[in-house]
């Protein structure tokens, strides 16, 4: 039967949290114009530039319609021109009692109506002007896209039709939960918003078990406690230079805890476990075995981190526990490596 004297060691824990990414910028690509889509000119799932050409409505309808306009406008143009000189013909006559102040006034009022009409039409001109503009769909920002939901010959109509969507790369958000009894131990390690250059960046872990290679800092911590399970939800920024992580992955969140200098760790084997409680025999002081109730609830590797009930010093059985009842008399023999 051998056992071990518990002592003090430096460690330091880490949680894992169920996580997920999120771009940090999600853009819908809408039609602000309908009609039919004659040119889809990216890629699905490439890569994208801001200004780059997406999609391209047919313009004829539009190219119609600005031609339209212009002519109205310069109609509407001709019409003020010739209201002017009317009316600049008037003012003498109306000196001279030539006309009536009734003609002179009418005079007037067609001279403000055609300059409000120039002023339509050119506004008119501008829409159609826009119209024409918004047949091209450019890319509003870089990012990666996603498939396109309209293919050319489809029907687009004007705000309605989702087109495809945009997502940003880098940097990339990582969103998670955390307890509400675990928050104030997590924000005082991690200052969401500032720069704690103290805390080791919290790191990253795939879905496959490989780490990411860079660690995320802690970005977001939700206002309101979810009173149906007690958890907030957090969120990480982390960079993405290579577009590693996109949008909607799982992973996992390895978050440090804050060093412990004076840890009890126990082997695995000297911890007996029923019913979600823990237990240790360890050696009395007249070499009886004593049955202790501990609190363990975290792992480092094979070992129990031991919160409460083993003291520094004490002694405690690694081996033969299953036989052990309290009060039998123990040989304490220490197990290679454990020290005096």
């Amino acid at each position: 039967m051998s056992e071990i004297r518990a002592a003090p060691t430096p460690i330091t824990l880490f949680e894992e949290y169920a996580a997920q990414t999120e771009a940090v910028e999600t853009v819908e690509i809408r039609a602000r114009v309908g009609g039919i889509l004659e040119r889809q000119a990216f890629k699905d799932g490439a890569r994208v530039e801001a200004g780059d050409l997406l999609f391209v409505i047919d313009q004829q309808t539009y190219i119609s319609a600005l031609a339209q306009a212009r002519a109205n406008l310069a109609q509407a143009q001709a019409s003020y021109l010739n209201s002017r000189q009317i009316l600049a013909r008037s003012r003498p006559l109306l000196a001279a009692l030539a006309i009536s102040q009734q003609e002179m006034d009418a005079a007037i009022a067609r001279e403000r109506v055609d300059a409000a009409a120039v002023e339509a039409g050119k506004a008119q001109v501008q829409q159609a002007q826009l119209n024409l503009g918004y047949t091209t769909i450019r890319a509003p920002r870089s990012g990666l896209i996603s498939r396109a939901l309209i293919k050319p010959g489809g029907l687009v109509n004007a705000s309605t039709t989702l087109l495809t969507t945009l997502y940003s790369v880098d940097p990339m958000y990582v969103s998670f939960t955390v307890g509400e009894q675990k928050l104030e131990g997590l924000l005082r390690q991690y200052k969401a918003g500032s720069t704690n250059e103290a805390a080791p960046p919290i790191r990253i872990k795939l879905a496959d078990g490989s780490d990411y290679q860079y660690g995320g800092k802690l970005d977001f911590v939700d206002a309101a406690v979810d009173p149906r399970n007690g958890t907030l939800p957090v969120r990480l920024v982390v960079p993405n230079p290579d577009g590693t992580l996109r949008s909607g992955q799982f992973v996992r969140a390895i978050v440090a805890k804050p060093a412990n200098p004076a840890a009890i760790l126990l082997p695995q084997k000297a911890v007996q476990e029923l019913q979600g409680k823990y237990s240790v025999f360890v050696v009395g002081p007249d070499n009886k075995a004593v049955y202790r109730d501990i609190s363990a609830s975290i792992r480092s590797g094979n070992d129990w981190v031991v919160e409460q009930g083993v003291k520094p010093g004490e002694l405690v059985i690694v081996e033969g526990t299953g036989k052990l009842r309290p009060g039998m008399p123990v040989k304490p023999v220490l197990a290679a490596g454990t020290g005096n």
